[in-house]
């Protein structure tokens, strides 16, 4: 894999001068990595609004503690890894990690998973981003993620079988979402 170049420069080599204090790096740390984390803190956030304050305090803790970083593994994990105990901590914050909703009129049916490839990718972004924002966070840490349920109760302070719980709603819910739009395309 060639290194990531931008204005002449590695990302080593941006990495160092962010050390430095260099702050045309750090513009430029922000600008190779921003476009990738904000995709990621949209799916974390409730609102554009959110992802973009989520995403700010992420670089924010990024250049605070960049000394930390020990080229052990990607940058960009390191980075991403940030953003998501951000989002979390963001989460507790405002205390709606615990939604409760009422799933009476969920059907159980199973949907074919040739549905889901008829789909856009932004069109499956839509879907998840409507779950309940504690769905969401469960969903996107153990779906996107690929975190255990063991360490999303740790992250977010809930009960493993609450994760699990948690995860089996927003995919009945998805079920739902994407039954509706089936049916509408047909």
């Amino acid at each position: 894999m060639s290194p990531l170049i931008l204005n002449g420069k590695t990302e080593k080599d941006l990495i160092k001068a962010c050390l430095q204090g260099d702050r045309l790096a750090q513009r430029d740390i922000f600008n190779m990595y921003a476009g990738k984390m904000m995709a990621v803190s949209i799916r974390y956030s409730r609102h554009r609004l959110e992802a973009e304050d989520i995403l700010q305090d992420t670089f924010v803790k990024v250049f605070t503690h960049l000394s930390e970083f020990e080229n052990n593994g990607s940058f960009e994990g390191w980075v991403r890894r940030i953003l998501i105990n951000t989002a979390i901590k963001n989460n507790h914050k405002k205390s709606v990690s615990c939604e409760d909703i009422g799933l009476d009129n969920i059907r159980e049916d199973s949907i074919s998973p040739e549905v889901f490839s008829m789909l856009s990718e932004e069109e499956l972004i839509k879907l998840i981003s409507s779950l309940p924002y504690g769905y969401r966070m469960v969903f996107n840490l153990f779906a996107v993620e690929g975190y255990s349920h063991k360490e999303i109760g740790e992250f977010l302070n809930i009960e493993e079988s609450t994760s699990r719980s948690q995860l089996v709603k927003a995919r009945r819910i998805l079920q739902e979402k994407v039954h509706e739009l089936y049916k509408v395309a047909i």
